[in-house]
């Protein structure tokens, strides 16, 4: 994800300065986009106005942040470092923290959109943290993105990336349901979604998934490794909020079940194969 938005950062005239754990990725970046790669997280911060970091989990946040060479070490005064990661609001409002106390602005801003959304440029971003951190970051990270709003203090944006991924696990078990009743029930699946997908039943997983779910092909985006990843943060959140997500709990265990059957880097559409005869 990191490597097309930082392209769309260097082609809207920033200057720009990455890193990525595989160096040979950063080399790659720069060889196709110009700029500059560093060798530590602390080599890129350092004299940048925004660090936008985007990496996989909670331990990967801190590595990167506040771990040897983390950016904040060398993040200056003023500045606004801005984690796109999908983490937990415990470790966004641990950042905040962190960065606050060296003089830094946080804005915790997990993305939705998928590989597509961050090629294309047209990201959602849902932000947490001050308003004046956000004010000035938006300009930037609308190179990328194609909404961006603040949903309140620091891990507002990961409780709202919670609820999407919540949304979209029932949504895409639905419909699963929908496209292999529709194959059984000897209707083309293409005519269905044409048809169904402008009334109440319309989505962005049925405009995006349907075809390529009915033609069993699930390497579009978004791998259910890292849904289940997602989904384990909501439950962890839930337990303290007091929610109940009995359809979201249902659907992680039919993700595991793709897992154990060594599918866990196929995309999340691909829910539906479960439902169909292997036989």
């Amino acid at each position: 994800m990191g490597y097309p938005m930082a392209g769309h950062l260097a082609a809207a005239g920033h200057e720009v300065t990455v890193y990525n754990r595989t160096g040979a990725k950063a080399q790659a970046w720069v060889a196709e986009h110009g700029g500059t790669a560093a060798p530590t997280p602390a080599g890129a911060a350092a004299d940048a106005e925004f660090v936008m970091l985007c990496v996989g989990d909670d331990p990967d946040v801190r590595a990167v942040v506040t771990g040897d060479d983390g950016v904040l070490s060398a993040m200056k005064p003023g500045s606004v470092l801005v984690d796109h990661t999908t983490a937990s609001a415990e470790v966004a409002r641990e950042v905040h923290a962190a960065a606050d106390a060296v003089g830094v602005g946080f804005v915790d801003a997990p993305i939705s959109g998928g590989q597509a959304g961050a090629e294309n440029g047209v990201l959602t971003v849902m932000c947490g943290g001050n308003q004046a951190d956000f004010d000035s970051a938006v300009p930037v990270i609308d190179a990328y993105s194609k909404a961006c709003n603040l949903l309140g203090g620091p891990g507002s944006g990961q409780l709202c990336k919670m609820v999407n991924q919540i949304c979209i696990a029932g949504m895409v078990q639905g419909l699963s349901e929908g496209i292999d009743f529709a194959q059984r029930a000897g209707l083309d699946v293409g005519q269905v979604v044409d048809t169904i997908s402008k009334g109440a039943a319309g989505s962005w997983q049925m405009e995006n998934r349907a075809q390529t779910m009915a033609d069993g092909k699930f390497d579009y985006g978004f791998a259910l490794d890292w849904m289940r990843k997602d989904l384990g943060i909501c439950f962890d959140e839930a337990g303290r909020n007091g929610a109940t997500l009995p359809i979201t709990a249902i659907v992680d265990q039919f993700y595991a079940r793709l897992q154990r059957q060594g599918h866990g880097r196929w995309d999340t559409s691909s829910l539906i194969d479960l439902l169909r005869d292997h036989g």
